[in-house]
């Protein structure tokens, strides 16, 4: 009988803690704020806010890091001004026309081709159709019109900002341009940097050095 009086208890109990356990929640929180974010979450309703949401748009006038203005609107006329007024601000070096080359590679010869004949890989599969040449005629392309257009995109070319910043994409600007250049067969950019500055003088002291011997002689 006294065997049967424990074994009533402890069942007794032990149906006391099940019925007032929560599953949806810990009975003993050691960490709260791993649980419960001391901080307002983003998107939430927050009492100290007027509008009652805790996320708040950004101080009027206020720009991304590392953004910068662009004046140029996007419409008709906006491409016109950039294709007349708009220069490239970052020099003709090794580096930026190395770097050029290989984001046009990434973000522009699938459609563009890999020497601007709008040969790329989706036009000859017909995904796209109608892409022109940079040397096509009556094409008028200056390093304003061709970085306006990855700002803004133009007919089935959309925007490349998300993609690049504004280096990059001055850089791509840059082997654009080089490409336009050889498919007309006119002289490219060619890199003028302390390294070819130097070795050009270099060459230029060994030719006068060999013409001086020569005239001693």
């Amino acid at each position: 009988m006294k065997s049967l009086n424990n074994i009533f208890i402890i069942v007794l109990i032990a149906g006391s803690l099940v019925s007032c356990s929560n599953d949806k929640k810990p009975n003993y929180q050691f960490m709260p704020n791993m649980y419960e974010s001391a901080a307002y979450e983003a998107y939430s309703e927050g009492d100290i806010f007027l509008d009652g949401q805790s996320a708040k748009k950004p101080v009027e006038g206020t720009i991304p890091r590392g953004w910068a203005p662009y004046e140029y609107e996007d419409s008709t006329e906006g491409l016109a001004d950039a294709r007349e007024n708009l220069k490239n601000p970052l020099p003709v070096t090794q580096e930026n026309l190395a770097a050029g080359s290989q984001l046009y590679t990434f973000y522009c010869a699938v459609c563009h081709g890999d020497k601007g004949d709008g040969k790329g890989i989706l036009a000859t599969r017909e995904k796209f159709l109608g892409i022109p040449s940079y040397a096509d005629a009556g094409r008028v392309l200056t390093e304003g019109s061709i970085y306006h257009v990855q700002m803004y995109g133009l007919n089935a070319m959309g925007s490349y900002t998300a993609q690049t910043d504004e280096k990059e994409r001055w850089q791509i600007t840059m082997h654009v341009e080089n490409l336009m250049a050889e498919l007309k067969g006119i002289p490219k950019k060619l890199a003028i940097d302390a390294t070819t500055e130097t070795s050009e003088i270099q060459v230029d002291s060994v030719a006068t050095d060999s013409l001086q011997t020569e005239v001693e002689n």
